[in-house]
């Protein structure tokens, strides 16, 4: 949308757990400014559409997703942010499990990456401070157990659920307290199978109880 050298765009940057690790997925830019670069994905907000629309529309023509919980963010004002008019980002963010990532991955126009959020590739405009504040806004969202149930729907160890509060913490956990911690809290509860093809022992595979919806785990 434009007003007056005004433009209104809507960035998304989509979460999910792949191998333990945090991730979000970018595209690489095509053309010019910042050929070569990574992105978030994103479009110019149309006169004839809302906010909501549009960053629908990115995530299933772009992204080649559906089913991604969707909320909005922050809004980027900067006067600078624009390399010609002024341009104004809405941004949001999107959580998706790595199942359904999987299933629902199609083939596009657009070459995207997923990229562990501790080694972001180099981005072009302004969008390593825009990730690093939607980073930043998730690890403050996924301390909830509802939250974090959009990334963990089922099936999952106690040691892949560790390593994303170490990464959601930025310290390193006490495997003996965690786990206890966990069960003490009555949250979880045993799948009845185990992550078989890994190396060593076995573990036990865990969902979450669906009565635990509130509340923060640390």
């Amino acid at each position: 949308m434009e007003d007056n050298g005004i433009l209104l765009e809507t960035l998304i940057g989509i979460f999910t757990i792949e191998h333990s690790k945090i991730k979000v997925l970018l595209t690489r830019r095509s053309e010019e400014p910042y050929k070569g670069y990574w992105s978030l994905l994103g479009n110019d907000l149309a006169f004839n559409e809302t906010l909501e629309n549009n960053v629908t529309d990115v995530v299933i023509e772009q992204a080649g997703l559906s089913n991604v919980n969707v909320e909005q963010c922050h809004t980027f004002s900067n006067l600078d942010r624009g390399l010609e008019d002024r341009k104004i980002a809405v941004t949001f963010i999107g959580i998706i499990d790595s199942k359904t990532v999987e299933l629902k991955r199609q083939q596009n126009s657009y070459e995207l990456g997923w990229f562990d959020i501790e080694d972001i590739p180099k981005t072009g405009f302004d969008h390593d401070y825009l990730i690093n504040y939607m980073i930043d806004f998730l690890k403050k969202k996924l301390l909830n157990i509802a939250s974090l149930k959009l990334l963990f729907p089922s099936d999952f160890s106690l040691p892949e659920l560790q390593k994303v509060y170490e990464q959601i913490l930025d310290k390193n956990l006490d495997r003996r307290n965690f786990r206890k911690k966990l069960l003490s809290l009555d949250l979880i509860e045993e799948t009845g199978y185990f992550n078989e093809g890994y190396s060593g022992r076995p573990a036990k595979l865990y969902k979450f109880k669906s009565l635990s919806d509130e509340g923060d785990l640390f």
